[in-house]
């Protein structure tokens, strides 16, 4: 039986780039992993995510973004996202039971943030509640826009390999 790290080694350029976006929405990013397959362990495949991370810059992580639905969109998370519904809800997890009043906050948040920063509120939102969630959105408010750029694109390294994860889990 095959592992999971052994059929991304031998998958198809199509299928491998299929899986690659499910974990990060950045074309340099995707083209930088097929790049360098086969992986010889896990180590080396989060390694050489960290690595084609690192070789991006801000359009890269603005397209990357935009593979993302908003917090606590539920809705657009299913229709838009559906290749990576599951794993997003079950990152955002936490929004679900919230109170209505913090759900109302955090909608109202995101779309100012948007109109701030001209991009999507971004947060490893893994293990947070909702409460914490808008906490760090209201306090990231207060950023400079380049800062902001910088603190989302790490929060999109932390998911992508937190989807790296999952992939080889599955």
């Amino acid at each position: 039986m095959t592992t999971p790290l052994e059929r991304l080694n031998t998958a198809t350029t199509e299928e491998a780039t299929q899986a690659f976006t499910r974990c990060c929405g950045s074309t340099k990013w995707v083209q930088r992993m097929l790049a360098v397959r086969p992986f010889r362990d896990a180590e080396h495949l989060y390694a050489e995510a960290v690595d084609a991370w690192g070789r991006t810059g801000p359009e890269d992580w603005m397209e990357a973004f935009t593979h993302h639905p908003r917090i606590g969109d539920v809705s657009k998370l299913r229709e838009k996202f559906a290749s990576t519904a599951q794993w997003s809800s079950q990152e955002q997890k936490g929004v679900s039971g919230a109170d209505e009043g913090v759900l109302q906050a955090l909608s109202q948040g995101n779309r100012d943030y948007e109109s701030r920063y001209g991009f999507i509120f971004l947060v490893c939102a893994t293990g947070k509640s909702a409460s914490e969630m808008l906490a760090l959105l209201q306090d990231r408010m207060h950023n400079t826009p380049d800062a902001e750029l910088r603190i989302a694109a790490g929060e999109q390294a932390k998911i992508t390999r937190i989807r790296l994860e999952k992939l080889l889990a599955s």
